[in-house]
C-alpha cells in the first residue's frame, strides 16, 4: 500500500528541479520582488519597440540580453546618476 506524501511547496519543487525562485508580489507586500523600472528601447537588430524591467540597485552598467521578437543579442546600457536614478537607457549590437 502507497502511502501518501505532502504537496511540496513552491520553493521545495524550485529546489527539486534546480529552478531560479519566482517572486510574487503579493498584495500586502510579503514574498514581494524588489521594485524594478521599466525600459522601454529599440531592437539595434529588428527595430522593433521592446520593454523590459532593469534593476538599478547595481547602478550603472552593461549586460546583454536577447531581444523578446528576433531573440537577436543585444547589448543593455544603463547610465545612473549618484543617487541611482536612470539617467539614459539604450541598446546596440556590442560590436
Amino acid at each position: 500500500m502507497a502511502s501518501k506524501l505532502p504537496p511540496l511547496s513552491s520553493g521545495e519543487i524550485d529546489v527539486l528541479y534546480g529552478l531560479e525562485p519566482v517572486l510574487v508580489v503579493g498584495e500586502d507586500g510579503s514574498d514581494s520582488a524588489p521594485v524594478q523600472d521599466w525600459l522601454e528601447l529599440t531592437c539595434p537588430a529588428c527595430g522593433e519597440q521592446i520593454g523590459t524591467a532593469i534593476d538599478l540597485s547595481a547602478g550603472s552598467l552593461s549586460y546583454i540580453e536577447d531581444c523578446q521578437v528576433c531573440c537577436q543579442p543585444m547589448v543593455i546600457h544603463l547610465e545612473c546618476d549618484e543617487s541611482g536614478n536612470l539617467v539614459r537607457g539604450w541598446a546596440d549590437r556590442g560590436e
